[in-house]
C-alpha cells in the first residue's frame, strides 16, 4: 500500500506507515498509526468535518480492536461487497462476451457481415465504453454508487436483450454501441465503491476475486451457449437470438436485485428491508477507523459529492500516474486479438459450434489460477511492477512460438494446446487498478484515475481489435509479429515505471527529511498540496 512519512521528534524513529510491525492481537489497531500525531489527527478531523464525510462520527484515534474482530468484518465484507460485486461483473461480462458465442453460431452469415464488420462492431463497442468511463464516474460520485451502478446494469441488460430483434449491420452496430456506452464506467465505479470497505493491502486480493469474473464468465458463457444456441423455432431459426434474450433477462434480474444489495457506505447498511444492517455499531467503528488509518484521505470527500471540473483536470493530468496508464495500455493489448478470434480460429480448424465453445473453457481456468497467484504474489513481495511484467513476458514467449508454428491448420490439437497456454496468462487488470488506487492518495483522484486507467484499457482494446485483419488470415503472422513487439514494450514499461516511482520516493524523502520537525508539522497544517503531490507521500511500485 501507499504510505507517508510522519513528523517525529526522533528523526531516526520516523514512522513509515507502510512498513510497521504490529502484534497479532491488535493487528489493525496499529500500535503506531498516523493519527497518533496530534497535529495530523487534528488536521484530518477538521478535514472530515469540512467535507461532511459520511463516516466522520465514527472517527476515533484511540480505538483498538483484536485480530479476531477484524477477521469477522473482513468475512462480512467479502460476502456482502466482493461477492456481489463479482455477481454484477459477471452480468456485465455475460452481455459483453456472448457476441463471441453468437459469432460461433453463424451470426455473421445470418446478418451478411464480414470479419471486418465484426472488427468494426468491436471497435465501436470499445470506443463507446471508453467515452463513458469518465462521465459514468462523475455521475456515480454525484448520485452515489449504490444508485448509479444498479441503474447501469438494468439499462445495458435491456439493450443487450433487444439484440434478439436485430436484422442488419446497422442494428448490430447500434446495439454494440449502446451496450458499450452503458457498460462503460462500471468497473471503475465498482472499484471505488469497494475501496471504501478495504485497506490498500486488502484490496488487491479482493479485486483478483472480482476479476475472476472475466475468465469464469467466459466458461459460464460457453456452457450456456452450448445449450442456448440449440434453441431454434420455425419462426426464429437462429439460436444466437435466444441466447441474447435469455442472458439479457438474467442480467436484468441482477440489476434489479443490486438496488437492494448495495449500501451507500459502511455506516448506511441499515434499511427497511435490512433492519439489522451488516455490522454491529462496534464493527462499523472498527471498519471506518481501520480504513482511515490505512489511508486518511479516503475521508476527503462525501460519497455524494461530485468532482468539479477543476478537480477533474488536476486528476486527469496527474503525470505521476501516467507510467501505470502506459503499462495498462500495452499490457492489455497482450493476447487480446488471439482471444477475440479464438472461436473463429477453432471453427476454421474444423471444430463444430458446440465443441468450439467447450474448447474455450480450459484456458479460462488456467487464467483464474495464474491471476490469483499473481495477486497473492504481489502482496507477498509487495511489488506491483515486477509481478505485472511476468504477463507480457508470458505473452511474448508464447506468441513467438505461435508466429513460427509449423502446419497450424494441419496439427489441429497442437495448435489448440498452444493457444490454450498462451491465453492462460494472468490478467493485469486487478494489479494495475489497485496500483492506481494506492498512488492516487485522495478520493477525487482515485475516482478519476480508476476511470482513466480503464480508458487506456479500452484504447488498448480498440488497437487490438484491428491487429488481426482479413488480408492476414488465417495464420495472422503479421498480427502476431505486432503482438510480440507490443509485449516487449510492455515489459520495458513495467521496469521503467518501477524505477520512476523509486526515484519519486527518494526525491520526496529527501525534501521531507530536510525539514525540521516543526517545519514538517507546519507543512501538514498549511500545505495546499493534494493527494500524491504531498512531499511526505510514498508511492507504491
Amino acid at each position: 500500500m501507499a504510505g507517508q512519512w510522519l513528523p517525529s521528534k526522533d528523526k531516526a524513529a520516523n514512522i513509515d506507515i507502510t512498513d510497521k510491525e504490529v502484534d497479532a492481537e491488535s493487528l489493525s489497531s496499529y500500535n503506531s498509526h498516523v493519527f497518533q500525531d496530534p497535529v495530523v489527527c487534528e488536521y484530518y478531523k477538521d478535514l472530515y468535518e469540512k467535507t461532511n464525510y459520511e463516516c466522520r462520527h465514527h472517527f476515533d484515534p484511540e480505538i483498538t480492536w483484536t485480530l479476531e474482530e477484524e477477521k469477522k468484518i473482513l468475512w462480512i465484507n467479502d460476502w456482502r461487497v466482493t461477492f456481489w460485486a463479482f455477481i454484477m461483473f459477471t452480468g456485465l461480462n455475460l452481455d459483453r462476451y456472448n457476441i463471441k458465442q453468437a459469432v460461433s453460431d453463424s451470426m455473421l452469415d445470418d446478418l451478411n457481415l464480414t470479419t471486418d464488420d465484426y472488427n468494426l462492431g468491436n471497435t465501436i463497442n470499445l470506443v463507446c465504453f471508453l467515452a463513458a468511463e469518465l462521465p459514468s464516474q462523475l455521475i456515480s460520485k454525484k448520485l452515489g454508487a449504490d444508485i448509479w451502478i444498479p441503474t447501469q446494469v438494468c439499462i445495458w441488460s435491456i439493450v443487450s436483450l433487444t439484440q434478439f430483434w436485430i436484422k442488419s449491420k446497422a442494428g448490430f452496430l447500434v446495439t454494440r454501441a449502446l451496450v458499450g456506452a452503458f457498460e462503460g464506467g462500471f468497473i471503475c465505479d465498482m472499484v471505488l465503491f469497494m475501496s471504501y470497505f478495504y485497506t490498500g493491502a486488502e484490496l488487491p486480493w479482493r479485486l483478483s476475486l472480482f476479476y475472476i469474473s472475466n475468465p469464469l464468465t467466459s466458461v459460464i458463457s460457453a456452457l450456456l451457449a452450448a445449450a442456448l444456441l440449440l434453441i431454434k423455432t420455425k419462426a426464429v431459426p437462429e439460436g444466437w437470438r435466444f441466447m441474447f434474450l435469455i442472458e439479457g433477462l438474467i442480467t436484468l434480474c441482477v440489476g434489479i436485485l443490486s438496488y437492494f444489495m448495495m449500501p451507500a457506505s459502511a455506516v448506511e447498511t441499515k434499511k427497511w428491508y435490512r433492519k439489522n444492517g451488516w455490522y454491529t455499531d462496534r464493527q462499523e467503528k472498527i471498519l471506518v477507523n481501520k480504513v482511515l488509518r490505512d489511508d486518511p484521505n479516503k475521508g476527503d470527500m462525501n460519497n455524494r459529492q461530485p468532482v468539479t471540473l477543476k478537480e477533474l483536470g488536476k486528476a486527469l493530468f496527474d503525470i505521476d500516474l501516467f507510467p501505470i496508464y502506459v503499462v495498462r495500455f500495452l499490457g492489455d493489448i497482450g493476447s487480446s486479438p488471439v482471444s477475440t478470434y479464438l472461436t473463429l480460429t477453432l471453427k476454421n480448424l474444423g471444430f463444430s459450434t458446440v465443441v468450439t465453445n467447450l474448447l474455450s473453457i480450459p484456458f479460462n481456468f488456467i487464467s483464474i489460477i495464474t491471476m490469483m497467484f499473481t495477486g497473492w504474489l504481489s502482496e507477498r513481495i509487495n511489488d506491483r511492477a515486477l509481478v505485472i511484467a511476468t504477463t507480457p513476458l508470458w505473452v511474448a514467449i508464447c506468441t513467438l512460438v505461435l508466429r513460427f508454428w509449423p502446419d497450424a491448420q494441419v496439427n489441429v490439437w497442437g495448435t489448440y494446446a498452444l493457444l490454450t497456454v498462451l491465453l492462460g496468462h494472468a490478467a493485469i487488470w486487478p494489479l494495475t487498478i489497485t496500483w492506481c488506487s494506492s498512488n492516487s492518495n485522495s478520493v477525487r483522484s482515485r475516482a478519476v484515475s480508476s476511470a482513466v486507467v480503464n480508458i487506456f484499457s479500452q484504447a488498448a482494446g480498440i488497437v487490438s481489435a484491428n491487429i488481426y485483419r482479413d488480408d492476414d488470415k488465417p495464420l495472422y503472422k503479421r498480427g502476431n509479429t505486432d503482438l510480440i513487439i507490443v509485449a516487449f514494450a510492455a515489459i520495458a514499461a513495467c521496469v521503467l515505471a518501477r524505477f520512476y516511482f523509486i526515484f519519486r520516493n527518494k526525491y520526496n524523502e529527501k525534501r521531507w527529511n530536510a525539514l525540521t520537525v516543526e517545519e514538517q508539522e507546519k507543512y501538514l497544517e498549511t500545505t495546499t498540496d493534494e493527494g500524491n503531490k504531498k512531499i511526505n507521500f510514498k508511492f507504491v511500485y
